[in-house]
């Protein structure tokens, strides 16, 4: 059996395994490590759990993630309603600023736009809504533009990295200009790519992460 037809098989196992997946109209293909994910599901948080536990199985380079939002034919939710049940979530959200995220949808499309001084708020914001029923994708266009200085973004981010077990200082570089910071290098795993990301993300001052890291 080839690499790329255990990864398939080690993929759908992790598919199945998840319970709030149901995988049974997700189709896998796989090409050099890279997972395609097709079919649908019912609920947007479901195409989101089936791209995490795509990305969680050993020996995936990236996830192409096609999955279709199919809604139930009883789902009679409004795009008004969303918008009313997403900007109160927005609202009631510790991590997101007051009146810092604003909400529009459009057949069930949700689009967050705003400014934050941190990507954990960003993020917090679309984790936020994304358990709506009756949405069937979300498009984040909210900015950030932290009040920090951001001479030392570069250097920060490596002794950052230095510090955790998980990385050998040698295999990764790290450079910025501006608030934009990029990761060359190699690491050994997707989750080692993943944690180098949010530690870059979790520098004051980064306002994009070019996550350029290949798996060795």
């Amino acid at each position: 059996m080839s690499h790329d037809s255990k990864l398939q098989r080690a993929v759908l196992d992790e598919l199945a395994w998840e319970p709030s997946v149901s995988a049974g109209h997700i189709g896998v293909s796989t090409e050099d490590g890279i997972v395609t994910l097709t079919g649908h599901v019912g609920t947007f948080a479901e195409k989101s759990a089936a791209e995490a536990a795509a990305r969680r199985v050993k020996g995936v380079k990236g996830v192409v993630e096609e999955i279709k939002v199919r809604l139930a034919g009883d789902v009679r939710i409004t795009d008004d309603e969303i918008a009313r049940a997403a900007a109160d979530r927005i609202a009631a959200d510790v991590y997101v600023p007051q009146d810092s995220v604003q909400v529009t949808i459009e057949e069930r499309w949700l689009t967050l736009d705003g400014e934050v001084a941190w990507d954990y708020q960003r993020k917090s914001a679309e984790q936020c809504v994304s358990r709506l029923p009756g949405i069937v994708g979300i498009t984040n266009l909210i900015t950030l533009k932290p009040a920090v200085d951001i001479s030392n973004i570069s250097d920060d981010i490596t002794h950052a990295l230095h510090r955790s077990w998980f990385f050998d200082p040698q295999t990764i570089n790290v450079t910025a200009e501006g608030g934009n910071v990029r990761l060359t290098g190699t690491v050994q795993s997707p989750e080692e790519r993943a944690t180098a990301a949010a530690t870059a993300w979790s520098a004051p001052g980064v306002t994009d992460v070019r996550n350029e890291l290949t798996i060795a």
